[in-house]
């Protein structure tokens, strides 16, 4: 900075205020520090060493606790994204998505990722990431759980919802299923009855399964006649295959309450296939009330994970006046439903 003054002919102060408070700089001092930074080779400030000097990175971090192709992938995670990413494009601040793999080594990463504080993405009871992201002390929100550390939960009440939804699903239903999400981190393909649901890892597939079973319990029908389809992942195509395989087979489902409007649809792209009549044989519910849900006229649980996702970055960030962490949510009523008792 000195030798850029020198050349300049300004002081070293005008030197860095034009790289770090330009307003504060007439637009001629800061056209002659630039032209001899560029004549010299000076590239400015390096931007963590001027992080160090104001005691902030200017930096997000999002934790997924999936790959991090993961939040390209699964549309959920898109739309809780773009709410993050609004509030950083707002405050001028950074957004880093922290690589997971599954490998020893992610907690590593995390307590070393470069960033005023954290969001993460909704994860398991077990997982490892969790803890390292409470080790940083930094601030930390997380998505719909799990309630780790005293770190505070913003979402929705999974549990009451699924039951409100899965009231509508199940209506004059009598072989129904549930179409989750995995159980834990093994993300293993499989078909429970509700009776040999074993410990659920996954806040969110636990509350929701809970609430479905809520609903059909409820109305004085035993667990096991509410079966449970485990999807590894959230795509459309692995709905359909597997309700696919269910509407095929023997005791095929009359209703199927979904975990998410993708594996909503896939089950509707597999009954329309079969020639299965929707709602008259097969009532369909999804979650989350995405834009080609309207389209498709489907039953679902209306959320807005953009504005949870905004809501845990301004939290994370500290500047939210938003004291109540449960969002809301309602129940809309489509044609892929049967009318209720």
């Amino acid at each position: 900075m000195r030798e850029v003054a020198r050349a300049a002919g300004v002081s070293t102060m005008t030197v860095s205020y034009t790289y770090s408070r330009p307003e504060r700089v007439s637009p001629e001092a800061a056209a002659k520090v630039r032209a001899a930074a560029q004549q010299l080779g000076y590239p400015g400030p390096h931007p963590a060493a001027r992080s160090l000097s104001r005691g902030r990175v200017g930096t997000l971090g999002v934790v997924l606790g999936k790959h991090l192709s993961y939040a390209f992938d699964d549309p959920q995670a898109a739309r809780f994204l773009a709410g993050v990413s609004d509030v950083c494009a707002t405050e001028g601040v950074g957004l880093t998505l922290v690589p997971i793999t599954g490998a020893p080594s992610d907690p590593h990463r995390v307590r070393q990722a470069a960033v005023d504080g954290f969001v993460v993405w909704t994860t398991s009871d077990d997982d490892p990431v969790l803890d390292a992201v409470a080790d940083t002390g930094l601030p930390a929100v997380v998505h719909a759980g799990p309630h780790k550390h005293a770190l505070p939960v913003i979402g929705i009440d999974d549990r009451a919802a699924a039951t409100a939804v899965g009231k509508v699903a199940f209506a004059a239903a009598r072989r129904p299923l549930v179409l989750g999400f995995p159980l834990d981190r093994d993300r293993t393909r499989q078909l429970l009855s509700g009776d040999q649901v074993p410990e659920v890892r996954f806040p969110v597939t636990r509350n929701r399964w809970q609430g479905y079973l809520d609903a059909w319990t409820g109305a004085g029908h035993p667990p096991a006649r509410l079966r449970l389809a485990v999807c590894p992942v959230n795509r459309t195509a692995d709905g359909e295959s597997f309700a696919r395989e269910l509407l095929a087979g023997p005791q095929a489902p009359d209703a199927i309450a979904a975990m998410s409007d993708e594996l909503a649809l896939g089950a509707l792209g597999a009954a329309a296939g079969l020639g299965v009549r929707v709602p008259d044989e097969l009532a369909v519910t999804g979650w989350d009330d995405r834009e080609s849900a309207a389209s498709a006229g489907l039953s679902t649980l209306a959320q807005s994970l953009r504005e949870q996702g905004a809501h845990c970055a301004r939290t994370a960030l500290g500047i939210t006046t938003h004291t109540a962490l449960q969002h809301p949510w309602q129940v809309v009523v489509r044609g892929t439903t049967r009318p209720q008792e």
